[in-house]
């Protein structure tokens, strides 16, 4: 999937520019008159801040072409009063922290075509420090059309996006009460960490809720340990016998209350994310059976591919939501997503939480990788590349998808198979950002051309592979002016 080395006459025709076209770019910006071509004539620049904003608009429209409005809701309608007044119909900004969200709220109630801008892309004009100053560089700069709008879902998938987030927040904030219950267990040197693989499961909660109740007979809370567990009845026994220190207990009771709060938090969570997903529209693609076909599987019913029963994963299931979430992806994206290798049900709420089911916004599956920051950036120069590296693209789906990737290590697939050979040749860091991008590539296959995944397993890319490998021993001894003749065939 690699790009290869492009030529000059690529270099010079598809539109991108060198250093020295960039600061010969930069001068003219700084210039009074630039000599550009007006893109967006009607423009405003907002500088957001915490307690106030600076609005710019252009030379000519007020006697006052910048003034500062509070942040207050009042004041944002005297604003989007005084950018009617001077005739504006977009505004632009920097997507600052949450200041911004109230608003473009208010703008976007007035109808104003909005351009939330990235704050790395308007880095550029020296000695620019004040807030006048950065709002008048907005104004200017998208009125010449050098800024490109951020990507912001519908408002139905916004409302998912928060709720999914805080869901994310409760379950982390879980894991640290956890941790704090087990510090609490440690320091009375009640060693049940060591005898079973998570507190937080059903032997540990009946063990330490049996303990703040005034259990102190380790044979008698050994006993209420699930048959499941692997340690022995006087393995547990023995791990329970430490010094009942009371201000350790009163602290591992707060962790258990705090535990349980966290968990009515995320019921809560999981009630109004049935019901939102219950409101979002049933979604339908067609040309389901292609990647079949492609894949050399055979099809099933209604030229829809044989599905393949998919392992379980060995993980913890008790973060997934409490409702059947898997029915209810698949009837909003139109295809089954979960059955990507190594993508399971959180993972695929993440993509759509995130991102919603439109993805025509990316016309091509390399600006949905490039967009994510899971391709290489390189800085040419000349012809040369002069660094190659990695973006620093903060993104919840990107991280995701490394997550995912990172779990194909042993999977009896061909994702898995791939993942290793990547793996053994490029090493860990580079194979599992080079299989997120992939996960992203067969994603965005799904949502625009309808494809479902089938797995060939991890025999057909060895089989691929060892066909590679012959092809270009058979290549070299050609160059040279011998023939490989297999040993089956002389035999």
């Amino acid at each position: 999937m690699a790009n290869g080395k492009k030529s000059t006459f690529e270099r010079l025709t598809n539109g991108r520019l060198n250093r020295k076209q960039r600061r010969e770019w930069m001068r003219k910006l700084s210039a009074e008159d630039p000599g550009l071509e007006i893109v967006n004539r009607n423009v405003a620049g907002i500088d957001v801040g915490n307690e106030s904003h600076f609005v710019a608009v252009p030379v000519g429209r007020d006697a006052q072409p910048v003034q500062e409005f509070g942040s207050w809701t009042a004041d944002l309608e005297r604003m989007a009063d005084w950018l009617k007044a001077c005739g504006i119909e977009t505004v632009v900004m920097q997507s600052t922290g949450v200041y911004w969200i109230p608003l473009f709220d208010v703008l976007e109630a007035r109808d104003f075509t909005i351009c939330v801008s990235n704050a790395r892309h308007t880095k550029n004009l020296p000695g620019r420090k004040s807030d006048v100053q950065e709002s008048q560089w907005l104004q200017k700069l998208h009125t010449y059309g050098l800024l490109r709008n951020s990507f912001r879902p519908p408002d139905e998938i916004r409302a998912l996006r928060s709720l999914w987030r805080l869901r994310d927040r409760h379950v982390k904030e879980a894991a640290r009460t956890v941790q704090h219950m087990q510090k609490s267990m440690v320091t009375m040197n009640i060693q049940l960490s060591n005898a079973i693989s998570d507190i937080s499961g059903v032997t540990g909660q009946a063990i330490i809720r049996a303990i703040l109740a005034g259990e102190r007979n380790a044979e008698k809370l050994a006993k209420l340990r699930d048959k499941r567990i692997k340690a022995t009845q006087a393995e547990v026994e023995r791990s329970l016998e430490g010094n009942w220190r009371e201000d350790m207990l009163f602290e591992l009771k707060q962790a258990v209350d705090t535990y349980d709060f966290i968990q009515k938090q995320m019921a809560e969570c999981d009630q109004r994310l049935q019901k939102l997903m219950a409101e979002l529209p049933a979604r339908e693609v067609e040309a389901a059976g292609v990647a079949a076909e492609a894949a050399g599987e055979p099809a099933g019913k209604n030229g829809k591919p044989a599905r393949k029963n998919k392992k379980k994963s060995r993980g913890s299931k008790k973060n997934v939501p409490r409702f059947d979430l898997h029915t209810e992806l698949e009837r909003v994206c139109g295809v089954d997503l979960t059955s990507i290798d190594g993508i399971d049900i959180m993972t695929a709420q993440t993509v759509v939480a995130e991102l919603g089911t439109d993805f025509s916004r990316w016309k091509e599956e390399t600006h949905f990788a490039s967009w994510l920051g899971l391709s290489p950036c390189r800085d040419i120069s000349g012809g040369k590349v002069l660094k190659q590296g990695s973006l620093k693209v903060k993104n919840r789906v990107a991280a995701a998808l490394r997550t995912a990737a990172s779990t194909l290590l042993f999977s009896d697939s061909y994702l898995g198979a791939r993942f290793r050979s990547l793996r053994t040749r490029r090493g860990a860091p580079k194979a599992i950002k080079a299989m997120a991008r992939y996960l992203a590539c067969l994603i965005h296959r799904m949502f625009t051309r309808g494809q479902a995944w089938v797995d060939r397993g991890a025999r057909e890319f060895e089989n691929k592979r060892t066909q590679r490998e012959l092809a270009a021993l058979q290549y070299k001894a050609a160059a040279h002016g011998f023939k490989l003749v297999s040993l089956q065939a002389s035999a």
